[in-house]
């Protein structure tokens, strides 16, 4: 046997006997792994499957709801009117629907540790797998910190104590939940994951109650505020153009409100029926998409007004969250509290997800030798806890919000994760590209994948050069006459050159080569598929089959 076919066999975790595994760190200080080595029986071995089905779906739903449509949407109507808005959360909706499928496609056929970050140096480039990988890491590191400077605007609303109480306190659970087995973080994320869809569907309505004047003392709102001040805000410009750059703008924020839907496979290796389960959770975006963010975003928008100065209170007081607003339109005391409490801990559920996925993806960077092999130490329940460790350090820039206005900080934590947020989308629709193209390449029918859609060989490059076309334009305001702003332009652009820099100098250091479509193991991962069956899923009918839509 060939060392190419050699190769090929190990990375889809075929034909390695059972020394292989327990002499990997052995064999980086060697340099006998290879690029592009699929390992998974380390993996395997030292991590365990703690996550459900349930779990995995509601870690898709609490991927889709998070801080950015709970506290950044009423930025996103000041900016591009309630019409604009809606087209900017839809235009990144559909973007999101189409990583989802391509995400699904190629984590059923390659089920493994870092996900689409493993996928890229399979079938793109190893160097690119690098890449993406120190962006993943790079990008979870700061999206923790975002959550916890978030809470502090959100305990604002209630107090005026010092917010370092609350920002180690934060740093503290969040910390207890990643050294806890998976399965715990599984229920934890469940539970607040419930709460979250419970949250969005009792604001949505409540707040169509609000917008018919069902309160008492309350009269009809409807669609008042789309004709005055308007469905669109001119932003920088007038006219149709100050219009469309309205709506231009809000894509950042609607990037970062979607942060999180595409981690829900980076603990494949962690998921039980893998093949099966994570595809299912991303057949399901659609509909919550659809349901959760689009109505609320279309709800939000009839009852507050874009021109509200609450909306750009530069306070840090958490009253400018549109769900407190529109509480607050009630005239029922109790209600601001509530909703203001729940979305305190779909926060931190939120910094739990991108802690999840910043520790497997670095630890799945150290499997290949791509990070220190410390990081490869595991709990003798299978967590990654210096992995964990590592990314806790990184927790405490959320004391910079003590030094500067907790929103500013949160909103300059909001650019550069929505950077990192758009490469890694685009690195799954490249993947995704490469994937179908390798299948062509080799005479061989998508339809023999576990996970197929015949629409994704064309969503995925229509996805892709949106997600490259939002992200070079996401400082545009920077080039604008007057509109120059260090902080803005470092933290819309910062993640591009980092990206590019640690690819070319991989690429320098391994001298790696861009995959041939032709080289990649298609048939040997399919014959993976086909030697590892995964139960099917049961037949469901009548309500059950309706649930399973949302739920399941």
């Amino acid at each position: 046997m060939g060392q190419q076919e050699e190769l090929n066999k190990h990375d889809v975790g075929v034909g390695v006997d059972a020394t292989h595994a327990a002499d990997l760190e052995a064999s980086w200080s060697h340099g006998r792994v290879q690029e592009g080595d699929f390992v998974t029986e380390l993996e395997n071995s030292r991590l365990q499957r703690g996550l459900h089905q349930r779990h995995i779906q509601m870690i898709a739903i609490a991927g889709a709801i998070g801080t950015g449509l709970f506290l950044g949407l009423g930025g996103s109507i000041q900016t591009g009117g309630p019409l604009g808005a809606l087209l900017g959360y839809a235009t990144v909706g559909l973007i999101v629907c189409a990583v989802q499928f391509a995400l699904g496609e190629v984590a059923a056929l390659l089920p493994v540790t870092g996900s689409f970050v493993r996928h890229a140096e399979f079938l793109v480039d190893p160097a690119f797998g690098f890449a993406i990988g120190l962006n993943i890491v790079y990008g979870n590191l700061l999206s923790v910190p975002a959550e916890i400077s978030a809470i502090c605007v959100l305990f604002e609303f209630w107090t005026d104590i010092n917010s370092s109480l609350f920002i180690c306190i934060f740093i503290f659970i969040t910390f207890v939940v990643g050294i806890s087995f998976v399965g715990i973080y599984g229920e934890v994320e469940f539970f607040f994951a419930c709460l979250k869809i419970l949250l969005v569907i009792f604001l949505i309505i409540f707040g169509l109650v609000i917008d018919l004047g069902g309160i008492p003392g309350q009269e009809r709102i409807g669609f008042r505020y789309w004709n005055h001040p308007g469905p669109f805000v001119e932003h920088i410009a007038t006219g149709s153009w100050g219009k469309f750059l309205g709506y231009w703008s809000v894509m950042t924020s609607a990037v970062f409100s979607f942060a999180g839907v595409e981690s829900l496979a980076m603990a494949a290796a962690e998921t039980q029926n893998p093949r099966r389960n994570i595809p299912k959770a991303c057949k399901k975006v659609f509909a919550r998409v659809l349901l959760f963010y689009i109505l609320a975003v279309l709800i939000v928008g009839m009852i507050v007004a874009s021109d509200d100065p609450r909306l750009g209170n530069e306070s840090g007081d958490a009253s400018q969250s549109p769900f407190v607003i529109l509480a607050s339109a009630a005239g029922i005391k109790a209600i601001p509290s509530i909703v203001n409490a729940v979305v305190i801990t779909s926060a931190w559920s939120s910094s739990n997800q991108a802690l999840l996925a910043g520790t497997r993806v670095l630890y799945g960077l150290a499997i290949k030798g791509q990070a220190p092999t410390i990081f490869l130490r595991t709990t003798a329940w299978g967590v990654p806890y210096v992995c964990v460790l590592f990314n806790t350090c990184f927790m405490f820039l959320a004391f910079m919000s003590l030094s500067s206005n907790a929103m500013t900080v949160f909103w300059w934590l909001v650019d550069l994760t929505a950077a990192g947020v758009l490469i890694s989308w685009s690195s799954i629709l490249l993947n995704h590209t490469r994937l179908c193209l390798a299948f062509k390449k080799q005479g061989i029918s998508r339809r023999e994948l576990p996970f197929y859609n015949r629409w994704t060989e064309w969503t995925s490059p229509i996805a892709l050069v949106a997600c490259q076309v939002i992200l070079w334009t996401g400082g545009f305001s920077v080039f604008t006459k007057g509109g120059w702003d260090t902080a803005t332009f470092v933290s819309s652009y910062l993640d591009i050159p980092l990206v590019l820099a640690a690819f070319l100098l991989w690429k320098f250091i391994k001298g790696t080569k861009f995959v041939n479509l032709a080289d990649v193991p298609l048939r040997e991962a399919l014959e993976e598929v086909a030697k590892h069956p995964e139960p099917s899923e049961p037949k469901r009918t009548g309500w059950k089959r309706i649930a399973n839509i949302l739920w399941d």
